[in-house]
């Protein structure tokens, strides 16, 4: 681990911008970029099991708490190196993580840990409404630490005027864990690892439109998580849920995205039906996946490929082994920039997932009035 008299350096040398971010794609000017660094495999827990792909599960059963292999990490964190270069020379501001060492183990009165996750996603970790910065109250015992490789950066944005906001950090007890869960077959055997003990959420579970942001119910997000948001944000915003069909659900960014005024992304195996305000809504239904990369181990489905970065209403950034979405996001007017992030994609995470945009220019609009 680097000395830590580095990231005092670090901090007092970065130049942050003002946080304002109200959507997923007004011109993108200041963007957070995890690291993958030191990943750490979760110990095995019925929130892995609610939300994993079931090829994996014998992988996190015999390696929680170790660090995963490192021709995994080393394939992973040139992509995501290679990201940041790219977002840099397209003007961006990109802004990153201090290193952290995920194996160090860490305990409260209730429950104790081998060690972290990653600083990867900070999409999980955060969500920016206008100038606020939000930590989320995450529902993986692993990750209750995460926020700290971010705080240099936290307290670098609040110094130049951001609100800095922690939803109430969780007990994470016994009595938040459905003891009973059995992974459904169908919707109709539908029930949710966590229960309603204490308000959680993951901030991927929610997508930006505005003053109207939209949300789902799911393994890491409760009911008392989504109406806490509500709340805080309170009547400038309106929260809505929108009903997936998803045995698995964990994020929505893969699911359904809003990509420009008026254009929304939506799984066409999770959506069924929205909410009528999206009637004068061209509704985009990517292609399914080609590319496979659940066969040895993943932390995701292959739908990971939906799961793309805006740089404003037309250009997106798409993987590029995906041929056919990238043809089909032409076709609908975008201007794909074709990048591959398919080794990183195995840890649990896309485009999307892996930044945080902090600043985009652009104000506070409703686009369904």
């Amino acid at each position: 681990m680097d000395d830590p008299n580095h990231y005092i350096a670090e901090e007092a040398e970065t130049e942050y911008g003002l946080v304002s971010s109200y959507n997923e794609w007004d011109p993108l000017e200041e963007v957070v970029v995890g690291r993958i660094d030191d990943a750490v495999v979760p110990e095995w827990h019925v929130t892995l099991e609610s939300t994993m792909p079931e090829v994996s599960w014998d992988f996190f059963r015999r390696n929680g708490g170790q660090r995963f292999p490192q021709d995994m990490l080393d394939k992973a964190k040139e992509e995501i190196e290679g990201f940041v270069r790219v977002l840099r020379n397209e003007g961006i501001v990109v802004q990153r993580p201090r290193a952290v060492d995920q194996q160090l183990p860490f305990a409260t009165p209730q429950w104790q840990s081998k060690g972290s996750l990653y600083s990867a996603m900070p999409r999980d970790t955060f969500l920016v409404v206008g100038n606020d910065i939000i930590e989320a109250p995450m529902a993986w015992r692993n990750r209750y630490f995460e926020p700290n490789a971010f705080r240099p950066l936290l307290k670098g944005y609040f110094k130049k005027g951001a609100r800095w906001t922690s939803a109430p950090k969780p007990e994470l007890s016994d009595e938040l864990y459905r003891q009973d869960f059995k992974h459904p077959e169908s919707m109709a055997e539908m029930m949710y690892a966590v229960t309603e003990f204490e308000p959680v959420f993951d901030a991927a579970d929610f997508a930006r439109c505005g003053r109207d942001i939209f949300a789902q119910k799911s393994n890491v997000t409760n009911d008392m998580g989504i109406a806490w948001l509500q709340r805080h944000l309170g009547d400038d915003y309106r929260v809505h849920v929108i009903d997936v069909v998803d045995t698995h659900p964990m994020h929505i960014d893969a699911t359904f995205t809003p990509l420009a005024p008026g254009k929304v992304l939506i799984n066409p195996e999770r959506i069924n039906e929205l909410p009528a305000m999206f009637d004068n809504w061209e509704k985009l239904v990517p292609p399914r996946p080609t590319i496979d990369i659940t066969q040895e181990f993943s932390m995701c489905s292959n739908w990971i490929v939906a799961n793309t970065f805006m740089l404003d209403e037309k250009r997106v950034f798409v993987e590029a082994s995906e041929e056919p979405l990238l043809r089909q996001f032409e076709a609908w007017g975008f201007e794909p920039i074709p990048y591959s992030l398919i080794n990183f994609n195995r840890f649990g995470g896309g485009f999307h997932c892996c930044t945080l945009d902090v600043r985009r220019r652009g104000g506070l609009e409703s686009y369904f009035e």
